[in-house]
């Protein structure tokens, strides 16, 4: 039986649901299930307590409805013009708050998974960008449009620059034209496309098996590599080396190689 954890109202704007070790957080804001404040902040206060939690051991991020997320709420941003400082200060509160959360998902010690059906556009593609993995239906879209409404994508670009080629990045960010799953899936922006009833089946088998792992061993994988990632060569080689070597003294390792060497299955302490 799955257990409900972190208890909101029916409409929203996440909800959360533990089950086997996996946290299925969804984002319940429609009809855009866009990032609003309230939005980012109710997000990122569930994965603040999923670090405390040992039960969960997966992220998959969902969204309901037919789109999985449209970016900014853009009307509670233009109504912020009316301010003495035309909004200044609220869209770079907004901006910050956006920059936190997608950093909080790449730094944080659990994989997140994105789960995709519908549309994700602007910062609503920014967040499966920013997601460990990403696996989409057939039926999803990916567009970075800012172009198209003068306000150009610019820290949606971080997250995307980051996953797929920097001609693919352009592509979309100039002419802000949406590509199917199959396109996204080629330029590198998802991991698997499938049909969409089997979507929930196919992210949830994944998150499972990640959830089988050492937790420790994956959370030292998963923090190693965005490290190296933005190192040089050599300091990488260097980094990961000693990373290397204090993961071979941890006794899950000395545990999972006595198991494959003595042809039996681990039995995890995470430590």
């Amino acid at each position: 039986m799955a257990e409900i954890v972190a208890i909101k109202p029916p409409e929203g704007p996440v909800i959360a649901r533990l089950d086997k070790g996996v946290l299925r957080l969804t984002l319940a804001n429609p009809p855009a299930n866009a990032l609003s404040l309230a939005v980012m902040a109710a997000l990122s206060a569930e994965l603040d307590h999923a670090k405390a939690n040992k039960s969960v051991r997966v992220i998959v991020l969902a969204a309901a409805g037919k789109v999985f997320c449209a970016g900014h709420d853009l009307k509670e941003m233009t109504a912020r013009r009316a301010d003495a400082d035309k909004g200044k200060a609220f869209f770079e509160h907004t901006f910050s708050a956006c920059a936190a959360l997608m950093q909080a998902i790449v730094r944080h010690p659990l994989p997140i998974i994105a789960e995709v059906d519908g549309l994700a556009t602007a910062a609503g593609l920014q967040l499966v960008a920013s997601c460990d993995l990403a696996i989409a239906s057939h039926e999803a879209t990916f567009c970075t449009p800012g172009v198209n409404i003068g306000l150009f994508c610019s820290t949606p670009m971080v997250a995307l620059s980051r996953n797929v080629s920097r001609k693919h990045a352009m592509e979309m960010l100039l002419t802000g034209e949406t590509i199917d799953a199959a396109t996204a899936k080629e330029f590198g922006l998802v991991n698997r496309v499938v049909p969409r009833e089997y979507l929930n089946q196919i992210v949830t088998k994944y998150a499972q098996t990640i959830a089988s792992k050492s937790s420790l061993v994956v959370k030292t994988g998963k923090e190693a590599f965005y490290a190296q990632a933005e190192m040089g060569l050599a300091d990488a080689y260097a980094y990961t080396g000693r990373i290397m070597v204090e993961n071979m003294l941890a006794r899950d390792a000395e545990e999972g190689i006595g198991a494959f060497i003595g042809k039996r299955k681990p039995e995890w302490t995470d430590d």
